[in-house]
């Protein structure tokens, strides 16, 4: 009677020990699934150096109602070639240059970078948002300029015409 006694309990050992195997599986899954989910292991994850940037602007000055010159400095390592800007004001309303063969800007050097609105001064310029509501650069307002790079790179600043 002893012998199927001790069967039956190394049965239910074995039960006990399975469950719990499979509890800390669940557990683990579980935790890798919420880490993806909240974006932890992107963050982890080694990331390939582009070589671009970071670009800032040391200063900018208006010429005129429709162009901003902006001298734009290179921090990163390599040069980098600017292939498209946006400009946008307050109410959201944009013009871009889509097709910009813009300037190639050295490491540790900074450049002066034309940015025109307006189809007087870009003929290849579009604009999206309210019709006619952002024609010129006003006086006393702030907009923001994104400049992309050939590698698909975005770097934002923001001037304010005094």
């Amino acid at each position: 009677m002893n012998t199927q006694r001790y069967v039956k309990d190394k049965k239910g050992i074995n039960t006990i020990l399975a469950s719990l195997l499979m509890v800390v599986i669940v557990v683990v899954a579980a935790v890798m699934v919420y880490a993806w989910s909240t974006g932890l292991l992107g963050t982890l994850l080694v990331k390939p150096n582009t070589g671009e940037g970071p670009l800032s602007p040391d200063s900018s000055v208006f010429s005129n109602q429709s162009n901003v010159t902006i001298y734009i400095r290179n921090s990163g390592s390599s040069n980098v070639t600017l292939a498209a800007y946006y400009v946008t004001d307050s109410s959201s309303n944009t013009w871009q240059l889509l097709n910009w063969a813009g300037p190639t800007i050295a490491p540790n050097k900074a450049v002066a970078t034309n940015i025109a609105i307006g189809n007087s001064l870009c003929s290849s310029c579009q604009y999206t948002g309210t019709p006619n509501a952002f024609a010129s650069f006003q006086s006393g307002y702030s907009y923001t300029v994104k400049v992309v790079t050939v590698k698909n790179n975005p770097f934002t600043f923001t001037v304010t015409k005094g």
